[in-house]
C-alpha cells in the first residue's frame, strides 16, 4: 500500500451505519423524553426542524438548546460507532487492517523493503510533539466535557450483550439522566475564562486520557514491529512528548504574566508528580517478590539500600517489608519524589531526585526482574512507569514561551539606552543595519557579570523576569519543563539575535563568558506570505552566525522553525498559503543541509480547513519528501483537543495515527512518486497559487470589505462568546490585518461564506484554463491524480465549498447597511463560489460536491436543517441586538446560535 493510501484509509474508514442509526435513534428518543419534561413546546425542532421558524420568539432559546444538545449527542454517537468499528475490524481481520495503526503502517514499510536498520534509526530519533495551544477555540466548559464523557461511556457499556433486559433499562435510565444534566447545565461560559482556568482545562485531558494512553502506544508499536520484523529485535522508546502554550503564550495576551507562567509550570508539574507518586505506590504494592522465595541480584540489593538511605526515612522504610526489596525500593523512590517537590522537613540524608535518575532506577528494576526470570513482570508493571517518566518527566508538558518580536525589540531599545546613557538621541533604529550591528557586537563581548537593569518599564521588567524564571526552571529537576521560545512575526535575523542577547543578559548562556551557547531553544515563527518567502534568507543568515551555530549544536544539531498556517491563509488565501508553506519547507531543508544543521518544523495548524486542519494522516503524507525525518510538532487547538482526546480509545487512535504517519513519511517519503517534484506540475501550481493570491488580495483590500465583514458576520458579538482569555485583536487595532486569524475564520464560517477556505481559486483556475483549453484541464487532472499536495489542497477546498451555503450567506449580506457595496461584494463572492465549485467538479469528475467524502456528507446532511435554522435565528438576533444595543436578553440566544453553527460545521475556527 502506498503512503497516501495508508493516510487516506487512516482518515476515513467505514462506519457501521446500521449501528450508528440504532444509537442515534436511541439518543433521539431519550432527548425527546427530556424535552417533554423540560420544554415540550420545542419538540418540533428535533422532529421537523424545517418548520421550526414558526416557533414563538420566547421559545428560540430552548430550541437552540435542543439543537446544541442534539449536535453534541450525534458527535458522541459517531465517535462511539467509529471506535466500535475499529475494534470489530481488528477482531475480524487483524491489526494490520486497522487504518492508521502501527501494524498498518509497518505493513506498508515492510512491503516497501525498508531495512531493519533504517527502522531502528527512526525508532531512536523519532520525536513527535502535539502542542496544546494557549488560545483554545473551545466553547465547551470542562463540566460539559465531563458529561459528554459519561454519555460516551454509557454508550460503550450498552454495546455489551451481557446485560439482562432489567439491567439494560437501568443503563438507559442513567443515560437519560446524563442528557437531563446536559440540559440543566449551562453550556455557555458566563465569564471569560482566566488563563489559570485554561491551564486546568488543558491538564484535564492529561489526567483523563493522555497520561494513560500515550504510554500504551509503546506496546502497540512493539507488537507491530514483532509482527513485521520478527527476525530483528528492536529497541522501543516513547515516540511522543507534549508541549503546551497555555500560560506561556503572551503574544497579545496581557493576562499571561510571569506569575501566570510560574503558576502554569507548577500546575503542570503537580499533575504528573501526583500521578507518578501513585504509580510508584502501586508498584510498591504489586511487586512483592520475596528474598525467601527467590535470589536477588546483589547489585540490585545494594541499589535498594542506597535509595532507602537517600529517602530521608531510612529507618522507617528499612524496617518495613524486610524480605521484599522491590517494595522498599519503590517506596523510597516515591518518598524522594514527594519530598523533592514538597514542603517541610526532608529528613537526614535526603537528596532530591531528577528525571534522569528516576528513569535510571526504574530501568535497573526492570533489569533485576529480567535477571530473576520475571521479564513479563518487568515489561507489564515497571516499564510502563519508566515510559511515563521518559514521556512526561516532572512536567507533564514542556511549556513553550511565545512573544512578539516587537516586544523583544522595544525592551532591547530600553536596554540600549541603559547601556549608552551618554549617547545623544534614541540610538539606532530598530531593524536598521546599525541596530543589528549593535546586537551582534554585544553578543560577541565577554560578559563578566549579569547586568542589573533598574528603572525600566513594566514591559521590560516582565520580559526580563520571564527570562530569569526560564533560567531557574532549566536549572531545576526537569530542564525540559521549559520548551522553546517562539518568536512571533519574525521578519529579520536581528529579531532572533535580539532574543539571544536578552538571554545573555539574564544568565541563559552555558559558557563562562556568555559568548557562545544559549541554553534556550529559539524558534522563529514565519506567519505571513511575505515572511514565508523571506524565511530562507533569514535562516541562511542565522545559521551562519557563530552564536546560533554553537547554540544549535548544543541542542543536538537541530533548528526548529515554526510555520503559521492561520495568518498566512488570512494574508494570502488558502491555496496560495498552502503552496508557500510547502515551498518554504523545501527551501529551508536545503538551507539546513548546506549549513550542516537538521531543520525540523512546527506546524501551527488549527481545526478548520482555513487554518491547516486537514485530516492528520493525509496532511502528514502530503508533506514534502524528507521534510519530517522523524521530527514533527503540530498545534492541537480548542475543539480539536476535546474531539481528539476527551475519550481514551479515540485519544489512543488519534495519537497512533499521528505517530504512525510520521514513521511512514520518515521511512518512505524520499522514494514516493507522489512526492517527487515534477517540473511541469510545479510550474502550474506556482502559477495558480500566485493568481489565487492576486484575486484574494483584491477582495481583502476592497475598501468595502471591512464594513461588510463586521456587519455581515457576528465578529463583533463574538467577543461575548467566552472562548479564551486572549483579546480578539492584536494591540487593540481595528483593521483586517490586525484581526486575529481565529475570529477571522470563525466569523466567515458562522455566516456560511467560509470564503477563507476557497476564495480566489476559481478565478485562478479560469485564468489558467482559458489560454490552455483542454490541455490545461488534462494537466490539472494529472496533477490531481499524481501530486499528493495538490490533491489534498483541492480536497480541502471542496469540503469548504460544500459546507458553505450562498443562500444562507445572502441573509447575512442583507445585514450590511450600505446596500450598494453589500450587493456588489456578495455578487463577487457568490460568483466565485459557483465558479470554483464548477471547476472542482470538472476536475474531480463528480456530479456534486463532496460525493467522494461519504462520511462528511452523511454527517452534515443529517444536521443541515438544524444548522440552517440556527443561522436564520442568528441573523434575526443580530438584527434585534444591533437595533437595541445592550439588550442582555438577546445575548444568550445569540451566543447559543454561534455554538450550534460551530458544532454543526465541526469547528469554531
Amino acid at each position: 500500500m502506498s503512503n497516501v493510501a495508508f493516510a487516506r484509509a487512516a482518515s476515513t474508514g467505514p462506519v457501521d451505519s446500521a449501528y450508528l442509526d440504532e444509537i442515534t435513534m436511541m439518543l433521539r428518543d431519550l432527548l425527546r423524553q427530556v424535552i417533554r419534561v423540560r420544554e415540550p413546546r420545542v419538540l418540533a425542532i428535533i422532529d421537523e426542524p424545517a418548520n421550526a421558524s414558526a416557533l414563538a420568539p420566547e421559545l428560540i432559546e430552548p430550541a437552540l438548546q435542543v439543537i446544541g444538545m442534539w449536535l453534541q449527542l450525534l458527535n458522541i454517537a459517531e465517535e462511539n460507532a467509529a471506535m466500535r468499528n475499529r475494534r470489530q475490524m481488528e477482531t475480524r481481520s487483524g491489526p494490520d487492517q486497522v487504518p492508521g495503526s502501527f501494524s498498518h503502517a509497518f505493513a506498508t514499510v515492510a512491503a516497501a523493503n525498508v531495512a531493519p536498520e533504517a527502522v531502528q534509526t527512526a525508532l531512536d530519533t523519532i520525536d513527535v510533539q502535539p502542542t496544546i495551544t494557549a488560545h483554545p477555540t473551545e466553547a465547551k466548559r470542562v463540566t460539559v466535557l465531563e458529561i459528554h464523557r459519561r454519555i460516551y461511556l454509557k454508550l460503550y457499556e450498552l454495546e455489551s450483550p451481557r446485560w439482562t433486559p432489567r439491567e439494560r433499562v437501568h443503563l438507559l435510565k442513567l443515560l437519560r439522566n446524563e442528557i437531563d444534566l446536559l440540559w440543566l447545565t449551562g453550556e455557555i461560559r458566563l465569564e471569560k475564562p482566566t488563563v489559570e482556568q485554561e491551564i486546568h482545562w488543558g491538564l484535564h485531558f492529561f489526567r483523563e486520557t493522555l497520561f494513560d494512553r500515550t504510554v500504551s502506544l509503546c506496546d502497540l508499536l512493539e507488537a507491530a514491529l514483532q509482527r513485521h520484523y520478527p527476525e530483528t529485535p528492536h529497541r522501543v522508546r516513547p515516540p511522543l512528548r507534549y508541549s503546551s502554550w497555555i500560560g506561556g503564550d503572551r503574544d497579545g495576551n496581557p493576562f499571561v504574566t510571569v506569575d501566570v507562567t510560574r503558576f502554569a509550570l507548577k500546575e503542570n508539574r503537580n499533575a504528573i508528580v501526583a500521578r507518578l507518586e501513585q504509580r510508584l505506590n502501586d508498584l510498591a504494592q504489586l511487586v512483592s517478590l520475596s528474598t525467601q522465595e527467590i535470589s536477588f541480584p546483589l547489585a540490585f540489593l545494594e541499589r535498594v539500600q542506597r535509595q532507602v538511605d537517600l529517602s530521608g526515612e531510612a529507618e522507617a522504610i528499612g524496617n518495613r517489608n524486610m524480605h521484599e526489596p522491590f517494595r522498599r525500593f519503590f517506596t523510597a523512590l516515591r518518598v524522594r519524589l514527594a519530598k523533592t517537590f514538597g514542603e517541610g522537613a526532608k529528613g537526614s540524608g535526603f537528596q532530591p531526585i531528577d528525571t534522569e535518575e528516576l528513569i535510571g532506577e526504574l530501568l535497573a528494576a526492570e533489569e533485576a526482574l529480567a535477571q530473576m526470570q520475571s521479564v513479563s513482570l518487568a515489561s507489564t508493571l515497571v516499564r510502563p512507569v519508566r515510559w511515563e517518566v521518559e514521556t512526561f518527566g516532572f512536567r507533564s508538558v514542556s511549556l513553550d514561551i511565545r512573544q512578539n518580536t516587537t516586544v523583544i525589540n522595544r525592551v532591547l531599545k530600553e536596554i540600549w539606552r541603559k547601556l549608552n546613557p551618554l549617547e545623544p538621541g534614541e540610538g539606532p533604529e530598530i531593524g536598521s543595519t546599525a541596530w543589528q550591528a549593535w546586537i551582534e557586537a554585544e553578543l560577541a563581548k565577554p560578559l563578566g557579570f549579569l547586568p542589573q537593569f533598574r528603572g525600566v518599564s513594566d514591559e521590560a521588567r516582565e520580559l526580563l523576569g520571564l527570562l530569569e524564571l526560564i533560567r531557574d526552571t532549566i536549572d531545576g529537576p526537569d530542564p525540559q519543563a521549559i520548551g522553546a521560545f517562539i518568536l512571533s512575526m519574525t521578519q529579520s535575523a536581528a529579531d532572533v539575535l535580539g532574543l539571544y542577547l536578552l538571554a545573555k543578559f539574564t544568565g541563559l548562556f552555558a559558557d563562562e563568558n556568555a559568548r557562545e551557547t544559549c541554553r534556550i531553544r529559539v524558534v522563529p515563527l514565519f506567519e505571513t506570505i511575505d515572511d514565508l518567502r523571506a524565511a530562507p534568507a533569514i535562516m541562511t543568515e542565522l545559521l551562519a552566525h557563530p552564536v546560533v551555530k554553537t547554540s544549535v549544536a548544543f541542542h543536538g544539531g537541530r533548528q526548529e522553525v515554526m510555520l503559521g498556517y492561520s495568518d498566512s491563509n488570512k494574508d494570502g488565501g488558502f491555496f496560495c498559503a498552502s503552496f508557500e508553506l510547502f515551498e518554504a519547507q523545501r527551501r529551508l531543508i536545503r538551507i539546513g543541509r548546506d549549513a550542516g544543521v537538521s531543520i525540523s518544523f512546527f506546524h501551527g495548524r488549527g481545526g478548520s480547513v482555513s487554518r491547516g486542519g486537514a485530516p492528520t494522516g493525509r496532511a502528514i503524507a502530503a508533506q514534502p519528501a524528507g521534510t519530517i525525518n522523524g521530527h514533527m510538532r503540530v498545534t492541537e487547538q480548542g475543539e480539536v483537543v476535546s474531539s481528539k482526546f476527551a475519550n481514551r480509545g479515540t485519544a489512543q487512535h488519534n495519537l497512533e495515527i499521528l505517530a504512525a504517519s510520521v514513521f511512514v513519511h520518515t521511512l518512505k517519503s524520499i522514494d514516493e512518486p507522489e512526492l517527487k517534484v515534477n517540473p511541469e506540475h510545479q510550474k502550474a501550481v506556482e502559477w495558480i497559487a500566485q493568481a489565487s493570491f492576486r484575486h484574494y488580495r483584491k477582495l481583502a483590500e476592497d475598501k468595502g470589505l471591512l464594513d461588510y465583514f463586521h456587519q455581515a458576520s457576528p465578529v463583533e458579538e463574538l467577543a461575548n462568546l467566552k472562548l479564551g482569555s486572549r483579546p480578539a485583536r492584536r494591540f487593540g487595532a481595528k483593521g483586517i490585518g490586525d484581526l486575529r486569524a481565529i475570529p477571522w475564520v470563525f466569523a466567515w464560517s458562522q455566516n456560511r461564506h467560509l470564503l477563507t477556505g476557497w476564495y480566489g481559486l476559481g478565478y485562478a483556475f479560469d485564468d489558467f484554463l482559458v489560454p490552455r483549453g483542454a490541455d490545461g484541464m488534462k494537466l490539472l487532472r494529472e496533477m490531481f491524480a499524481r501530486s499528493r499536495g495538490f490533491r489534498l489542497a483541492v480536497d480541502e477546498v471542496e469540503k469548504s465549498l460544500y459546507l458553505a451555503d450562498m443562500d444562507v450567506a445572502e441573509q447575512y449580506a442583507e445585514l450590511v447597511t450600505d446596500r450598494t457595496s453589500a450587493e456588489r461584494l456578495f455578487a463577487l463572492i457568490r460568483h466565485e463560489h459557483s465558479r470554483t465549485a464548477r471547476t472542482i467538479l470538472e476536475l474531480t469528475g463528480e456530479s456534486r460536491l463532496c460525493e467522494r467524502f461519504e462520511g462528511l456528507q452523511r454527517r452534515f446532511e443529517r444536521v443541515r436543517p438544524m444548522v440552517d435554522q440556527a443561522n436564520r435565528w442568528q441573523v434575526q438576533l443580530l438584527k434585534e441586538t444591533r437595533r437595541g444595543k445592550g439588550d442582555e436578553k438577546l445575548m444568550m440566544p445569540l451566543l447559543m446560535t454561534m455554538n450550534c453553527v460551530a458544532a454543526g460545521l465541526g469547528w469554531t475556527g
